[in-house]
């Protein structure tokens, strides 16, 4: 199944007002990387109650993906009520979301 980023529409403050378990996942349709993370990103996520999913499509000068000093693709991003609980940076393989999912549990117990 083919990713499709998004140009972003949200700002930062629609994003902090967000309820549930939101995952921002930022990247762009042609990385590499990104590519090649869908995979495990996909299987993670299957596992959760997320409330929403978004892929932002990010790059110089964006501010929502600025604002959450994203650096390198993919970021994913969970969000407990609007606020960052945990973040994976690059991940290849389910077992890189361990550390961040302990986040989630621990902001949703």
């Amino acid at each position: 199944m083919a990713i499709s980023y998004l140009p972003e529409d949200l700002t930062r403050d629609d994003v902090d007002r967000l309820p549930g378990l939101t995952v921002l996942q930022f990247g762009t349709d042609w990385c590499g990387y990104c590519q090649a993370a869908e995979p495990a990103i996909r299987q993670v996520l299957a596992g959760l109650d997320v409330t929403r999913h978004v892929l932002i499509e990010d790059g110089k000068g964006r501010p929502l993906g600025r604002s959450f000093r994203v650096k390198l693709w993919p970021t994913v991003i969970f969000l407990v009520d609007g606020v960052e609980v945990a973040r994976t940076i690059r991940p290849w393989k389910t077992d890189d979301f361990a550390e961040a999912l302990a986040g989630v549990r621990a902001a949703r117990s």
